[in-house]
């Protein structure tokens, strides 16, 4: 008689209709169709020596030359300048959107596409009218940092308590409402999401340099492309000071000196021709079809375009990769700064990986990466993983601290694997679904170190002065990352359905 109970062991628990069992399916199932997809991602080493490269990058780090930068101050103030201004006019254009996000699904559209568009990007747009100057770097922050306030203010804003607001006046009126009861306890998130958001603004702003404006980005990557490791180790020191010494000179009751102190250095400012400006908004940017009128000669002026599918493949095959790659980080390096593993030492020593790993650009730890191996997906795909593999981690470890172990005496591995990780997987993979979009916006990027994704294509356009078709490529890089981002959030375990739904927490590493 043939058996009809459920098979014991792992498989059965695989096929349960639990969370943990419906995660752990999500899991195995991008694992899989990544690994099946390998073999069509481009992994060479096209290099003569990585390893003595290697070996000189290394010894450029652990010997750095201050001395050999001609004006590692200035580039350090312009990065911190671009970035607080940044942040200050992202905040300035995104919070009164906010407050009508969750109303008007316009707002929540346009916002959408906006923050699809890396900051690098928009950068490339804004140079061509406001060439390198405070403008370009300016608006290439404040734009798309304006569209991710908006969505995140008004989420946060969304999750408070309304309570308090009942025991107001029924004639009070709505601003008062909000100042008085629900912008007070909304603030601390507010703040501490804008404190991250700094943070991000401070990479964007090194990235910057890649497009010739002279923030850090611009002298690390003339160092190590030409090979001078001692001053580009300098430079990356530097950087991670700048970051490491954040909380105490961005304290907030230091802002206002450091905005009015960098105010000149957001000068000179530019002097834009009226008549050129209207003619890239109004021409430029346009496919010659739609500006004559013939529309039936518009899938002709398509066909002209470079050859998107292996771009949209390379595109979408490495942010898969990325997303995988970084879960297996993340797994592997959060008990690295837990404290319920290793001691004070390792602990140390793992937080000091981890804050390098996720304060490093991705554009720029791909782009020494690629020196090693060459132009492949093998360096993005490394830089995406490890950068983003090493934010999640931290905010698992931190969610694992607040944590107490139901079993005393449990140790090492079994308290890994029975105890922490059950607990904390449910926020790791809401917070990597979250990075997806992030990631996809960054894999489109790394097309201008020469990888083939759509960023490749892009940066060629610009290069050659084809406004008109570079717009249209970054109309499609959006409306892809704004489709991953749909995805990933229909894939977030607070959206998987459960037959029996408890109510929600707060997401771990809400503030991401």
């Amino acid at each position: 008689m043939p058996r009809t109970d459920t098979p014991a062991g792992w498989f059965s628990w695989l096929r349960g209709e639990n969370m943990g069992a419906r995660l752990l399916r999500l899991t195995v199932a991008m694992v899989v169709i990544t690994l099946g997809l390998l073999p069509w991602a481009d992994l060479s080493i096209t290099t003569h020596d990585p390893w003595h490269e290697l070996g000189r990058m290394l010894k450029g780090m652990l010997l750095p030359d201050v001395t050999a930068t001609e004006s590692p101050l200035r580039a350090l103030l312009l990065t911190v300048t671009f970035a607080l201004w940044g942040v200050a006019l992202g905040m300035v254009l995104g919070f009164p959107l906010a407050l009508i996000f969750m109303r008007s699904r316009l707002v929540r559209t346009l916002c959408a596409f906006v923050r699809a568009i890396h900051e690098l990007f928009w950068a490339l747009l804004f140079l061509q009218v406001f060439g390198l100057s405070a403008i370009t770097a300016l608006a290439a922050i404040a734009l798309p940092y304006a569209a991710t306030f908006a969505k995140v203010y008004a989420e946060i804003l969304a999750q408070i308590d309304r309570r308090p607001a009942h025991m107001l006046s029924p004639h009070t009126d709505r601003l008062s409402r909000f100042i008085y009861t629900e912008l007070p306890l909304a603030w601390q998130r507010l703040s501490g999401y804008t404190r991250y958001r700094f943070e991000c603004a401070l990479r964007a702003s090194v990235l910057l340099g890649f497009v010739g404006l002279p923030t850090l980005g611009y002298y690390l990557e003339s160092a190590f492309r030409q090979g001078r490791y001692h001053e580009g180790g300098a430079l990356l020191w530097a950087f991670y000071l700048l970051i490491a010494l954040l909380p105490w000179w961005a304290h907030r009751r230091l802002l206002l000196p450091w905005m009015l102190g960098t105010a000149f250095l957001l000068g000179p400012w530019p002097s834009v021709n009226p008549t050129l400006l209207w003619q890239f908004l109004n021409h430029d940017i346009w496919p010659q079809p739609l500006l004559s009128g013939d529309i039936a000669a518009l899938p002709g002026w398509f066909a002209h375009l470079p050859n998107l599918l292996p771009a949209i493949g390379n595109t979408l095959l490495l942010g898969l990769m990325s997303t995988v790659g970084s879960l297996m980080v993340a797994l592997l390096a959060w008990p690295l700064v837990s404290r319920h593993f290793g001691n004070r030492a390792t602990r140390a020593m793992g937080r000091g990986t981890l804050i390098i790993m996720r304060s490093t650009p991705e554009l720029l730890l791909a782009f020494i990466l690629l020196l090693l191996t060459g132009p492949s997906l093998l360096p993005a795909w490394i830089a995406l993983s490890l950068h983003n593999g090493a934010l999640i981690a931290f905010l698992a470890a931190r969610h694992a601290d607040e944590t107490r172990p139901g079993l005393p005496g449990i140790r090492g591995i079994n308290l890994y694997s029975h105890e922490l990780l059950p607990r904390v997987y449910p926020g790791i993979l809401a917070l990597l679904f979250y990075r997806a979009e992030v990631i996809m916006r960054e894999t489109a990027l790394l097309g201008m170190l020469g990888v083939v994704t759509l960023g490749f294509h892009i940066d060629s356009s610009f290069e050659y002065l084809m406004f008109d078709q570079a717009v249209a490529l970054l109309m499609v890089t959006a409306v892809i990352n704004m489709g991953v981002d749909v995805l990933s959030r229909r894939l977030r375990p607070d959206a998987l359905p459960e037959p029996q739904r408890q109510p929600r927490p707060a997401p771990v590493g809400d503030s991401v």
